[in-house]
């Protein structure tokens, strides 16, 4: 049912009812963070072999390098043998860097601007630039642009990938669009996949000849399912559409071994990696090889990354189904809130009554959980329809996860039930001409 469609009198009880829910929460002392998708340590537990990894003596790699010195500006060929199948992408067009793909990302973005990119006629930076920005989506890609003054435009991100018929009329229209933010597989936060007919269109529609599609594959082996849908291959689909240059890749082991201390990736066209290896080694003399080395030893080949990904999905599975239980036993009766069930990834999508969703973070923030703030997954931080929260299961207990997601149910119904009151009543007409209005 409908909350609109209740009554005053049914709201009224529904809200008191909620009310008591709510009091009762705040006497729990509840103290949780649903606030970003950190791996627990339960899934850090799995990868404690890298911490005696390589051994004494154990510092070459099967080429003879040296991996305590300098030098390896593209990263460890053994390392990039292991994961280049996994992305889907030629071994020779694979770079391994250090910990953070977020810092790989900065780094073209920001060599762009200042410096260009293989088909630009000047750096980016000597006109104003803007970047399409699928939502909702990921909050530090928006920061990103954020912080250099790029002007984002939102388009609608359904569970095939983004809006191709608003994409296609903006970049038409608009030359000064340079980039694109995509999360391929498992999209932060609704979980979606892009499709093979959206991705080449994405690939062949016609754009400024230095349009870039940040093409962040983070959760490219992340599933929580028996189907593991495998990346695809975005680099020969570009080449074949006639754009080569248009994708940047990147992904990492963040959510695979340590978050903290993995290993993340760039690919792209042959031209492209020469740009950018020609750019970083301005800023580096080479990454951090003993942990290339380190987790070559460790995962050995791609099928141990696969095998690791499995139990990581046993710890993670469970906790996702704890999420879309409770939220379908607690909401599900009531139209109005809707949320993912997603396929891999780290994340559920939750989208509660319009106007609402500020109101509901506020809740649960005084009632010891804390959620991402409403509005994260677009850029600015504004939802224009107060709708949009991201749960992030992954790092509480199964316990936490559990009280967590009832405690904000109770904060969407009572938001919910004190928004509806409110219209209610201010649409009430008085004796005296004027709108009832009660504080609540």
């Amino acid at each position: 049912m409908s909350l609109s469609d209740l009554s005053h009198d049914e709201l009224v009880a529904m809200h008191e009812e909620q009310s008591t829910e709510y009091d009762a929460l705040l006497a729990s002392g509840l103290k949780l963070d649903l606030t970003r998708g950190k791996p627990s340590p339960a899934q850090l537990d799995l990868s404690n072999e890298l911490l005696t990894l390589p051994g004494e003596g154990n510092y070459t790699d099967s080429t003879g390098t040296d991996c305590r010195n300098y030098g390896g500006t593209q990263g460890l060929p053994a390392i990039r043998a292991i994961f280049a199948p996994l992305l889907n992408v030629p071994v020779d067009q694979l770079v391994a860097g250090d910990n953070s793909s977020l810092s790989i990302m900065h780094d073209a973005l920001v060599y762009a601007l200042l410096r260009g990119t293989v088909d630009s006629a000047e750096p980016w930076s000597r006109q104003p630039i803007k970047f399409l920005c699928p939502v909702p989506g990921y909050d530090r890609h928006f920061a990103l642009c954020e912080q250099y003054g790029i002007e984002m435009i939102s388009v609608p991100l359904g569970q095939n990938g983004p809006d191709l018929d608003q994409v296609r009329q903006l970049l038409a229209e608009d030359p000064s669009i340079k980039g694109m933010w995509i999360v391929p597989m498992y999209s932060n936060p609704n979980g979606a996949i892009y499709t093979e007919d959206v991705t080449r269109a994405l690939l062949e529609m016609p754009a400024a000849a230095d349009f870039r599609m940040f093409w962040d594959n983070a959760y490219a082996v992340h599933h929580l399912t028996d189907v593991e849908t495998p990346p695809l291959d975005v680099l020969t689909m570009a080449a074949e559409a006639g754009h080569p240059n248009r994708v940047f890749l990147f992904a990492s082991t963040s959510k695979i071994t340590f978050a903290g201390a993995g290993v993340s990736f760039f690919a792209s066209s042959p031209s492209n990696v020469d740009w950018y290896l020609k750019n970083l080694s301005k800023r580096s003399i080479g990454p951090d090889k003993i942990n290339h080395l380190r987790h070559a030893l460790y995962l050995k080949g791609a099928d141990g990354v696969t095998q690791l990904m499995r139990r990581h999905r046993e710890i993670l599975a469970p906790k996702f189904d704890q999420v879309t239980s409770i939220l379908s036993k607690r909401l599900g009766d009531y139209q109005g809130a809707t949320w993912t069930d997603p396929d891999g990834g780290y994340f559920v999508s939750l989208d509660v009554n319009d106007g609402t969703a500020t109101r509901v973070v506020e809740f649960a923030k005084r009632a010891g959980i804390s959620m991402t703030g409403a509005g994260a997954a677009f850029p600015y931080g504004r939802d224009p329809r107060d709708r949009n929260i991201r749960i992030a299961p992954t790092f509480p207990s199964p316990d936490e996860i559990a009280a967590a997601i009832d405690g904000l149910a109770t904060c969407v119904l009572l938001a919910a039930t004190e928004k509806l009151l409110g219209e209610s009543d201010s649409a009430e007409p008085q004796a005296d001409g004027h709108a009832q209005h009660e504080q609540r």
